[in-house]
């Protein structure tokens, strides 16, 4: 019994000197006190009650019983992983990544925790708040896309870095983005989810918020897969299709030009003759005849 209390002793004591070996280069201090200052770049034992919370955290809500089973995990385990935070002043500390470790470490009951700290101004808090919870947390889609937005716009980063920044191609940006354009109960819906990421990228395809309700609420009344809401979208868009005012002018010109065949022929047999065409101008001519006679008469003119 005292072997195993040795040897979890043993492992929590010697957890946080092997963290070093995950950020390389990084040298572990040890437990950081009033004395120690700028004491970046290195991974250190800090106490909890010095570390105040990241004011741009994006994430506003955190699973309560997931985080009990996690300070369950780290009694048994300790941290594995450290959390980050930048110095603010002597035993002050804010937290840039790893609320969650945070949360569960002070659940825990742990007096420190092992972080790495570094230099940080406020836009890189928020963006690497923002792209750590990206990578690392259990997202859903529409919270991926609200971290994009704010990657773009208050982190001042174009698509094309924001892509590089997270490890996504650019399309893959860009589907997230559309999203946002959605109306408020489908993202919500979305963010719940009632539907998937397939059946938002569908509806982003219809022209009306409307529309794009009225079958938002069909895919979650009928339980539609991706494929069906594809199909409804495809019938959609080909039904409200508006002819092409040149090619309707050039049908109407040819149906003229098909009845006066008719007419000409209906004249030159003396029988109503009736010429069918389609548009890419197969059809069939009809000669009616009422008796032998009518149609030896025809047969002559043909010269038959």
């Amino acid at each position: 019994m005292s072997d195993n209390k040795n040897s979890a002793a043993k492992r929590k004591g010697g957890l946080g000197r092997g963290l070093n070996s995950l950020l390389e280069g990084n040298k572990y201090t040890g437990k950081i006190d009033s004395t120690t200052l700028n004491a970046v770049n290195t991974i250190a034992d800090i106490a909890i009650d010095q570390i105040q919370t990241n004011p741009y955290q994006p994430r506003t809500h955190f699973d309560q019983a997931a985080l009990e089973e996690l300070a369950e995990s780290i009694k048994v385990q300790g941290i594995i992983q450290p959390i980050t935070v930048r110095q603010l002043g002597p035993d002050s500390y804010q937290l840039i990544s790893g609320e969650r470790r945070y949360q569960a470490a002070k659940i825990a009951g742990l007096n420190t925790i092992p972080a790495y700290i570094r230099k940080a101004d406020d836009q890189q808090m928020l963006e690497m708040a923002l792209i750590e919870n990206i990578q690392r947390e259990s997202l859903n889609a529409i919270e991926i896309a609200l971290s994009y937005q704010r990657l773009l716009t208050e982190c001042s980063l174009k698509q094309e870095e924001l892509g590089d920044r997270v490890g996504k191609k650019r399309t893959t940006v860009t589907n997230y983005l559309r999203l946002l354009k959605l109306p408020p109960d489908i993202q919500i819906g979305l963010r719940d989810n009632l539907i998937s990421m397939g059946h938002a990228r569908a509806l982003i395809n219809i022209d009306t918020v409307e529309k794009q309700l009225d079958i938002y609420k069909k895919v979650v009344a009928e339980e539609l897969s991706v494929r069906k809401v594809e199909e409804l979208v495809r019938n959609l868009a080909n039904a409200n299709k508006k002819p092409d005012p040149q090619q309707k002018l050039q049908f109407n010109k040819y149906d003229e030009e098909i009845k006066q065949v008719e007419s000409r022929l209906t004249s030159q047999f003396g029988t109503k003759i009736m010429v069918k065409a389609n548009n890419d101008g197969k059809g069939e001519i009809k000669i009616p005849f009422v008796s032998v006679d009518e149609l030896n008469r025809i047969l002559e003119i043909l010269n038959y």
